[in-house]
């Protein structure tokens, strides 16, 4: 990473923090161990993961309710045990899919101003998985595409609209602890616990490369770097240092780029910017935020400047470039998590012009899909749909949610009428075990999948 001063538009990038009464205050975030942002962002809400006895829940806060939050605020509280990861639909505001460690994703539908009491039954449940879900993440380009990852050692895509698992990766020796989908929503790269690093044709259902990655023992993380062929992994060597490479997936045999960063022990959360070729690393357990501008002529990252803060963070998010306030030249927001609290800190380039900076906003992506989730699964690749930032941001009508999956509340009244009836065999009933049986069946494939990956690590030693 080249230090020396080097001509950038973005060089004097500076990060803002706000007063605690521009916070989200009085937040019982969750404690739980498994490495994820802990928050997730669109133009209109945040979504927080919470501390909740006796199952899992998390907020969804308004971008304009700050401060000290009530006693008592509406969550949504419909998992049964804790909520590990969420992330919103790009292409309806008001969709929000959630991970658990119940084994389930299952995806909300937020009212319009907010929630206004909480929320406990689901759109739909996406059931399948053999362990705890980890991450969701949807597609970038086709509409009510959503990935799932679990301990169970595979990922799964689904339709959300039909509620139906379409696609299963495999192949994991061990957890797998990231995944990110590509610029043109096709490929996706995950990096896992048995320290490998691959990249999936999604819809071919295999993987194109594999190759070993960060070494050390601790976990590992991965992003695309937008429609460059290029992604960064951040992890750590053998003697525990935090470490940034950069690989270009059409040759995955080793990263283009390798740089140490320090020995800190938290990890480092990447996250790049694609419409400013900005590189922002974010360390879990201290404060601060690095970011370096991506050459791609000179297959370099040259350091730019560094937000530094006496505060640790535990997580954070990015909130969508078309939110931003443009007038502002703010190029970039992150919503970073404390024990208690979600700050806002906004990162702004100084300029005295009072008109649209069309060198610092190229277009970006916008809030409508460029394919249908039919038109992805036959296997048509776009890259997505661009909108001009000139005019600023303006909020997009509710778009209704329309799906084919029997709901949960459905469900629910359809078990309330069969515990009433006289039918000596309920369909309820046979639905259950069947969920059941499938579910036992999921946890003894990922057990036979962990013992092979053992076998297999033994038998070349």
């Amino acid at each position: 990473m080249s230090r020396f001063v080097r001509a950038s538009k973005y060089r004097h990038v500076y990060g803002t923090q706000p007063t605690r009464d521009q916070c989200y205050d009085n937040l019982k975030v969750s404690r739980s161990a498994w490495d994820t942002n802990l928050v997730s962002a669109n133009p209109l809400f945040i979504a927080v993961n919470l501390e909740a006895g006796g199952g899992g829940a998390f907020a969804v806060i308004p971008h304009a309710t700050v401060g000290k939050l009530p006693e008592g605020s509406p969550v949504v509280n419909g998992h049964s045990a804790a909520v590990l990861d969420t992330d919103f639909n790009p292409f309806n505001d008001h969709i929000v899919a959630s991970a658990s460690e119940d084994c389930k994703a299952m995806i909300w539908s937020i009212p319009e101003g907010g929630l206004k009491e909480s929320l406990s039954v689901p759109t739909i449940t996406l059931a399948g998985h053999g362990r705890k879900v980890g991450h969701v993440l949807f597609n970038p380009v086709a509409d009510n595409i959503l990935a799932t990852s679990s301990a169970d050692f595979t990922v799964k895509i689904w339709d959300i609209s039909t509620g139906q698992e379409k696609i299963q990766l495999d192949g994991f020796g061990e957890i797998i602890q990231s995944i990110s989908w590509s610029y043109e929503g096709d490929l996706l790269a995950t990096t896992c616990k048995d320290k490998k690093l691959r990249l999936f044709d999604v819809r071919q259902r295999k993987a194109v490369a594999e190759v070993n990655g960060h070494q050390g023992i601790k976990g590992s993380r991965c992003t695309t770097m937008g429609k460059s062929s290029f992604l960064t992994t951040t992890g750590f060597s053998k003697t525990s240092d935090r470490q940034v490479f950069v690989w270009d997936y059409k040759n995955l045999t080793a990263p283009i780029k390798e740089e140490n960063i320090d020995t800190a022990s938290g990890m480092l959360i990447p996250a790049y910017d694609a419409d400013t070729s900005v590189l922002y690393l974010a360390g879990k357990g201290d404060g601060n935020i690095r970011y370096y501008e991506w050459s791609d002529d000179e297959k370099g990252l040259h350091y730019l400047s560094e937000f530094k803060s006496s505060d640790p963070l535990r997580g954070l998010c990015f909130l969508p470039k078309r939110a931003l306030s443009i007038n502002e030249v703010e190029v970039a927001r992150v919503y970073k998590v404390h024990p208690t609290m979600v700050e806002p800190i906004s990162f702004k380039v100084p300029r005295k012009a009072d008109g649209f900076q069309a060198d610092l906003f190229p277009p970006t992506s916008g809030p409508a899909p460029a394919l249908t989730a039919e038109e992805w699964l036959s296997g048509k690749t776009s890259g997505p749909k661009l909108i001009n930032l000139e005019d600023g941001f303006t909020p997009l009508p509710v778009r209704e949610f329309t799906h084919s999956a029997q709901s949960s509340f459905a469900v629910s009244r359809e078990a309330s009428t069969a515990r009433t009836s006289t039918v000596p065999v309920s369909l309820v009933d046979l639905q259950k075990e069947n969920q059941e049986l499938k579910l036992q069946l999921a946890q003894k494939d990922a057990r036979i999948r962990q013992l092979e990956a053992q076998m297999q690590s033994l038998s070349q030693k």
